[in-house]
Order: C-alpha cells, then sequence, then structure tokens
C-alpha cells in the first residue's frame, strides 16, 4: 500500500483475535474498553482508552510494532513505532 510504512506494509496475513478479551485483565480481574491484537505474536490486549493499556505496555516490551483493532466491524491497523494507520477490508 503507498503512503503506509513498510511495517503495515509487511503484513501478509492477519491474525484475528482468539477471543475477545483482554488476555492480561483477565489474569487480574480487570476491566477493558476495546482490544487490539498483536499483528507479531497474536497476543490479544486492551487499548489505551482501558485503563491499564496491556497492548501500549506490550509493544514497549517487545517492540512488536503493529495491531489491529479486535472491535467487531473495525477493519484497521496501526503501527506504534511509525505512528501510522491503515484501514483494510
Amino acid at each position: 500500500m503507498k503512503g503506509i510504512c513498510e511495517h503495515i506494509n509487511e503484513i501478509a496475513e492477519l491474525k484475528m483475535p482468539a477471543e475477545l478479551v483482554c488476555e492480561e485483565c483477565m489474569k487480574t480481574d480487570g476491566t477493558w474498553v476495546h482490544l487490539r491484537t498483536c499483528q507479531t505474536c497474536g497476543t490479544t490486549l486492551c487499548c489505551d482508552s482501558s485503563p491499564s493499556k496491556h497492548m501500549t505496555k506490550h509493544f514497549h516490551q517487545s517492540e512488536h510494532p503493529v495491531v489491529i483493532s479486535a472491535e467487531p466491524g473495525e477493519k484497521w491497523l496501526w503501527c506504534y513505532k511509525d505512528e501510522s494507520f491503515a484501514e483494510y477490508e
């Protein structure tokens, strides 16, 4: 895709969430607002609108740059490293 960062362009096949839950919030009875799925390892965690912001923490710990929205009906990718956004069909 033209104008999209190299990390998003490298995604050949999307990793979809196995379950619509934040894996870390479930361990601590936490709550989440929206979910994101890491496109490197497939982990699904909560977004920055959620109290624990687990996906951003995951990015900082793992350096896995690209996530997709795991929310039904949302079809977009975000690259933390380049702050790049792209929609898909």
